[in-house]
């Protein structure tokens, strides 16, 4: 062998492989980046049952009535999907019971319990003072028609039974409002 053959072999082959961790990493710090940075989706929107009909539900409540949206109908209703263990949940609990106090017979408020148990829902709607109806939705059936994919969310629907706005996440008094306005309901 010539020293010309020797000095090839001692040289290492660069490979792809060897720059393919290197790759991974460096991509998934841009996706994280990017997820990050980029602007976040307003809460209000999003979802694809605006200015459709509400979904027809009968459910118990948690004082074994039975409750049907279709019932409702000449009323706006604003549906709240929560859990006793969200916290922003536990944030908006204090204003949806001072819009229940102050609706009477104007609107129907009602609450959808989202994977939570009967007995923290009794003890989270006893902490918060909570009057209005706490519907059972035990194999989540409602909340998969109306695409609930966390808690809290909140639909607001007219008189007529179409959805007219959706908020995820805790509702501010701001919000609230923007919810009700558009149901015709009066602001808080």
């Amino acid at each position: 062998m010539t020293e010309t053959n020797l000095n090839q072999k001692a040289k290492p082959r660069l490979s792809a492989a060897r720059f393919l961790p290197p790759l991974l990493a460096a991509l998934l710090v841009a996706l994280l980046a990017y997820g990050l940075m980029r602007p976040s989706p307003d809460a209000r929107l999003g979802s694809v049952l605006l200015d459709k009909p509400a979904p027809e539900f009968s459910l118990t409540s948690l004082d074994e009535e039975t409750v049907s949206l279709a019932s409702m109908k000449g009323k706006p209703v604003v549906v709240n999907f929560w859990a006793s263990w969200c916290v922003p949940c536990r944030q908006e609990a204090p204003l949806l019971r001072e819009l229940d106090s102050r609706t009477g017979n104007d609107m129907v408020l009602l609450g959808i319990l989202f994977q939570d148990t009967d007995k923290a829902a009794r003890n989270f709607i006893q902490e918060f003072n909570l009057k209005y109806p706490t519907l059972r939705d035990p194999k989540l059936a409602t909340a998969i028609d109306y695409g609930v994919a966390g808690v809290p969310e909140t639909f607001f629907i007219d008189a007529q039974g179409i959805i007219r706005h959706v908020d995820k996440g805790g509702l501010t008094r701001e919000r609230l409002n923007e919810g009700l306005k558009k149901v015709g309901v009066p602001e808080l």
